[in-house]
């Protein structure tokens, strides 16, 4: 009986042992697990996105046309000889400007100025036949009238008077063709502008038939520049043209894009599109008093067709492009992103005009947007540094 109660009280030991171990674990483990569940933050919000902003603003934009071209002569003439001659003279220095008429060479005069002479004294001695035959023509009509002469001679005598006077015709020619050729020996500037280097010197014999010259003359003020546009442009061009009352203007920079050398005129449109590179060809005049241009120079050229007033402008960065066309991030009450569709007209000098799709003020994100998606928190940069993606935005303009 002891030993059953022995046994009895162990088995009751044992169990209460057993379910106080078991509650010890499960209190153990409440107690590890809640205050972990309790200390565990909930999920945050996504970070916002640090942009910088701009307003779109209303201005008057002028719209261009850019291009390259070369700056010409205004008129480029190479002085040559239009008669064979020995070169006795030169009238000019090398680099100097010389006036229309000048004279810049001189060839010997003396073998012209004998074939003027011999062509004048021939004409001296017809004169004088001339005269003597008109006399006898007179005595002859008298005589006829007398009845002391025939008709026939009549007629011969003023058959030689008429002979006499093509003569002395002939010879007034001849005398004003010798005059032309000694003028030839006086070779004068057929414009005002520059000469360049002397290509013959003093002492050489020159020909009419020389493929070369004595020097060239480059007229440089007034100055052009010859310049190509795409064939798209033409209809473009020619409603400008039409539009405006005056000449279109035409600015020339510096290869580097930001020094205005000059300010001229459009003076050709020319009549034809160039086929083999899809080109036209346009021509400018300008004002050249302290040669900003020169003859060869390359430059960067820009048509201005006319002005936008109150255009909606924004920077060319703002504006993105997607599979569904060109958009910008604009910046709504509670600082979101949300992505606005517009449609840009142009983009020039780093800005882009918007026909439609924003108004005057909105914020539109112009640094950070690589980062935005639709519905996005953003923070204005305060610091002025550009924000991620700024060097990619600028690669991509």
């Amino acid at each position: 009986m002891k030993n059953t109660m022995t046994l009895s009280l162990t088995f009751r030991q044992r169990s209460a042992i057993g379910g106080a171990g078991v509650v010890a674990l499960l209190a153990a483990l409440g107690f590890l697990s809640g205050p972990a569940q309790a200390d565990k933050p909930a999920a945050s919000a996504a970070p916002a996105v640090l942009v910088s902003t701009v307003r779109a603003q209303s201005q008057t934009v002028p719209l261009y046309l850019s291009g390259v071209g070369s700056v010409t002569a205004a008129q480029s003439v190479t002085v040559k000889a239009r008669i064979d001659g020995q070169l006795d003279k030169i009238g000019f220095s090398e680099g100097q400007d010389v006036k229309a008429g000048q004279l810049l060479a001189q060839l010997d005069p003396r073998a012209l100025q004998a074939q003027l002479a011999q062509a004048q004294a021939q004409k001296a001695r017809d004169s004088a036949q001339v005269g003597n035959a008109r006399a006898d023509l007179q005595r002859y009509t008298t005589l006829v009238a007398q009845d002391a002469a025939t008709n026939q001679q009549l007629e011969t005598q003023r058959t030689l008077v008429a002979q006499l006077e093509a003569a002395l015709q002939t010879d007034e020619a001849q005398i004003a063709y010798a005059q032309v050729q000694l003028s030839f020996t006086k070779i004068t500037a057929p414009i005002s502008g520059r000469v360049g280097a002397r290509l013959i010197d003093v002492g050489n014999i020159v020909h009419a038939a020389d493929s070369g010259g004595l020097v060239v003359i480059n007229q440089i003020d007034p100055i052009a520049v010859v310049f190509t546009l795409p064939e798209d442009a033409v209809s473009e061009i020619n409603r400008a043209l039409r539009a405006s009352r005056t000449p279109l203007t035409v600015l020339a920079f510096a290869r580097n894009g930001k020094e205005a050398l000059a300010s001229g005129s459009l003076i050709l449109l020319n009549n034809q599109i160039d086929s083999s590179t899809g080109t036209v060809q346009l021509k400018a005049r300008f004002a050249n008093a302290t040669h900003a241009l020169w003859p060869g120079q390359f430059v960067n050229v820009r048509l201005v067709l006319g002005q936008r007033a109150q255009a909606l402008t924004v920077p060319a960065a703002a504006v993105q492009r997607g599979q569904d066309g060109t958009y910008v991030y604009v910046v709504k009450e509670g600082n979101t992103a949300q992505s606005q569709p517009v449609k840009v007209l142009r983009i020039q000098d780093g800005v882009a005009v918007i026909d439609t799709g924003l108004n005057a003020g909105d914020r539109v994100v112009v640094d950070g947007q690589y980062k935005l998606k639709p519905g996005s928190a953003v923070t204005e940069s305060q610091s002025g540094k550009p924000a991620a993606g700024a060097s990619a935005a600028g690669a991509a303009k």
